[in-house]
């Protein structure tokens, strides 16, 4: 082989790399060239002997001394299509087996083929560029913008309120605002004021409204997020029971249904308290004392917040500030509170329902197992640990409740509860039992019912997934540590089963405290009746706030 047919052969196979799909073989399948090189090679061979491939090596090394740009892809089409009738054949056409269909979409294959190779020059190295598509911004570090004609209707409202010599409103005058612009209940006017009047100059004005309200994009936000943030202290992520306080004080000076509070502070600091405490004790799940915003949109607080806003009579609304509820609650820690120094230790709260508890249960209570007392005073129970356990005592149908007595009952702590620990708190109602001339029932009788009603996942063991799914797992603690109420659940009053078919949508707590308030001021009208007087409270005996 001559110098020159040399130079040429490797000039070829520079530019072709022997890839088999340049040849472009209609009759042979990719598969079957890729596999067996020497056929590839046999194929070249014949593919260079051909007088079309001899003209293209030569225009091919001419163009590369003269230094113009060589469009090998082109060259090879053309030779290609002159030449392919001229290759033999490799099957016959009687026993040739079909090729697969080409597709023309979904084939790498065929879009390296169409795709053009003048963006790369290369044929080795075929695409094309990818689609860009412009993804509208769904995320706003502070709050989504509002539109423009939620803009304008703002600022006409705005424009509208703030129309005065001032240019501005007074504390007294800015619950119009909160209730027209911000939609928002009529007591939390106060916090919104102050929480736009940084510098306590007395007076919002409009420009300053506009600000905080509109340019803050807080006229986008949902309602339980607009709340968080008026009620919440600058830096923090979260909510105490501090942060409640001004809502609470603005609802008692203005509800119409709390006003014959307001010549008595002392009940209304109560009043207060009790309220933050129910709010804490249902939502701040995690009872860390700190309430997030998801906690805050996963409670029912901000509905309840709405209906006291229009609801004048204050005990309709049964979450959180129904007064009557509080009534209760203050009247039971009175009572057990027997030298009024606002602390109850283990020989009051025995005394609770009737001595309805167990000493072993009220022995875990205060081991603080459920919870961390609020009260520093060891071995005794503050007013809020009261209203923690109570809420949780009347009403063992609450996810809170269920928490609560499960981690009395879980001794070891290991997340289940076992017979054992049950037997360890159901051997004092056993022995309880037999004191007061009832029939016994054995804990293994007992053991089957509690799995007849909770239906675990295992027999062995009872975890608190097993207790909320069911809606008998109050009953379970019943048996195990309140007698009175295992024993109403074993008698079954159909006059109370009766009510709860009636109206499902009220809790055992609605149901308890509707009851237990109509007994104490039965109880308050008699004794006034024998004192001839109308005051009901002995305020020389009440606690300071």
């Amino acid at each position: 082989m001559s110098l020159s047919l040399k130079m040429e052969i490797d000039t070829v196979e520079d530019v072709t790399c022997l890839n088999p799909e340049l040849l472009q073989l209609p009759e042979v399948s990719p598969f079957v060239l890729k596999t067996t090189p020497l056929l590839v090679d046999d194929l070249f061979s014949q593919w260079l002997s051909l007088p079309e491939t001899g003209n293209l090596v030569k225009s091919l090394i001419n163009d590369a001394k003269a230094g113009t740009a060589v469009n090998a892809c082109a060259n090879f089409s053309n030779v290609n299509a002159v030449g392919s009738n001229s290759l033999p054949s490799m099957f016959s056409s009687v026993n040739a087996p079909p090729l697969s269909p080409r597709s023309s979409s979904g084939s790498p294959r065929s879009s390296k083929q169409k795709s053009s190779p003048s963006a790369l020059g290369s044929p080795l190295k075929l695409f094309s560029d990818p689609m860009q598509e412009v993804i509208p911004q769904f995320y706003f570090q502070n709050g989504r913008p509002p539109t423009k004609e939620l803009k304008e209707q703002s600022l006409s409202k705005i424009n509208h309120l703030f129309n005065n010599p001032l240019n501005g409103l007074l504390i007294d005058e800015f619950k119009t605002v909160t209730k027209e612009v911000c939609k928002l209940p009529s007591f939390l006017s106060s916090a919104l004021f102050r929480k736009i009047d940084v510098d306590c100059v007395g007076i919002v004005t409009r420009d300053a409204f506009i600000t905080y309200w509109v340019d803050g994009n807080m006229l986008t936000m949902d309602v339980a997020t607009q709340i968080f943030e008026i009620l919440k202290r600058p830096g923090h992520k979260h909510l105490t029971q501090v942060d409640f306080r001004p809502l609470l004080r603005e609802l008692l000076a203005t509800h119409p249904g709390l006003k014959f509070l307001q010549n008595t502070p002392e009940f209304q600091d109560r009043y207060a308290e009790t309220v933050i405490y129910r709010i804490f004790y249902h939502m701040n799940r995690s009872g860390n004392g700190r309430l997030t915003l998801r906690e805050l949109k996963r409670g029912e607080l901000i509905s309840a917040m709405q209906q006291a806003d229009e609801e004048d009579d204050i005990n309709k609304v049964l979450r959180y500030f129904s007064y009557e509820h509080f009534y209760v609650i203050y009247c039971k820690f009175w009572e057990l509170d027997t030298d009024h120094d606002f602390f109850i230790d283990r020989e009051n709260l025995i005394r609770y329902g009737n001595h309805a508890l167990t000493y072993r249960i009220v022995d875990r209570i205060f081991s603080q197992a459920p919870r961390k007392f609020a009260c520093d005073v060891e071995g005794k129970m503050g007013y809020e640990d009261f209203v923690y356990f109570m809420l949780s005592e009347e009403d063992k149908s609450s996810e809170p409740s269920l928490e609560y007595w499960f981690k009395c009952i879980d001794l070891d702590g290991n997340g289940v509860l076992t017979p054992n620990e049950m037997q360890f708190f159901y051997e004092e109602q056993l022995h309880r039992m037999e004191c007061l001339a009832l029939e016994p029932v054995l804990f293994e009788d007992i053991l089957c019912q509690i799995i007849d009603m909770i239906a675990p996942e295992r027999e062995d063991c009872i975890t608190l997934q097993d207790l909320k799914g069911s809606k008998l797992s109050g009953n379970v603690f019943n048996i195990l540590f309140n007698l009175n109420k295992f024993m109403a659940f074993e008698t079954r009053d159909p006059f109370l089963i009766r009510q709860e078919r009636e109206d499902p949508t009220l809790t055992e707590w609605d149901r308890f405290a509707h009851r237990e308030y109509i007994r104490l001021s039965m109880e308050e009208d008699v004794e006034d009746a024998s004192n001839g007087s109308a005051d009901v409270w002995d305020q020389s005996l009440e606690a300071p706030f």
